[in-house]
């Protein structure tokens, strides 16, 4: 099997917003709309601290399609416009979308929009027709300034992930534990993305429903 992701180390984001821009950018994401969303988590207390500063933290989360294993999104279109990719991305299929959104009703994290101009939904593809047509990284990848995503096939294992200038994920980030790897709520669909964090707490998404409105609440 293949499937095709992005891991992204949030102790090495910085909230630039590189990714997010650059996504636009090559992908004419019309404006007010997002193929890739950056939140800010935090600042929370630290545990033990003292309730003041410097002992708060806070990260950047970023939101996109999370290219699920069981993707909702897909079991409830109509048409078949909306599918589950050889390389085990999800992509639309513009010429069968109807635009009646069921999808996006469907999707978890609230990161699919109705192209207004098209009729359309759209979403992140992991530049699907760069990396398989070019073989290039995804925009967010190679344009990540801090060297924080990194992007390749989850069935080779996350070290051989790709990032920017070329290293491998093994090879150049520091050392992290499986019970550091985190994804966002599951809710049947399994999602792929992945996320490292170390030191800090994983935050604002335990609870799916709190998660999916602080997206759409952030476009």
């Amino acid at each position: 099997m293949t499937q095709y992701a992005i891991v992204t180390d949030l102790d090495r984001c910085v909230g630039c917003l590189a990714c997010n821009v650059g996504c636009k950018v090559v992908n004419d994401v019309p404006i007010g709309n997002y193929w890739n969303k950056i939140l800010r988590i935090g600042p929370t207390l630290k545990a033990d601290g003292s309730g003041q500063y410097p002992d708060v933290e806070m990260y950047f989360l970023n939101v996109q399609c999370q290219h699920c294993a069981n993707p909702n999104c897909v079991e409830v279109c109509p048409t078949a416009a909306s599918f589950k990719d050889k390389d085990g991305t999800v992509q639309i299929d513009a010429e069968k979308c109807i635009g009646c959104q069921s999808c996006m009703s469907a999707c978890p994290y609230g990161v699919r929009y109705l192209n207004e101009d098209s009729g359309v939904v759209e979403k992140c593809t992991l530049c699907q027709e760069r990396t398989k047509e070019e073989g290039v990284l995804p925009q967010c990848v190679s344009q990540c300034c801090g060297m924080a995503r990194w992007y390749g096939d989850v069935d080779k294992g996350i070290e051989n992930f790709q990032g920017p200038r070329g290293q491998k994920l093994g090879d150049f980030l520091n050392e992290f534990k499986d019970d550091q790897i985190y994804r966002l709520p599951d809710s049947g669909n399994e999602p792929q993305l992945m996320y490292i964090m170390r030191e800090m707490e994983w935050q604002g998404v335990d609870d799916l429903s709190m998660t999916t409105n602080h997206v759409r609440n952030n476009e």
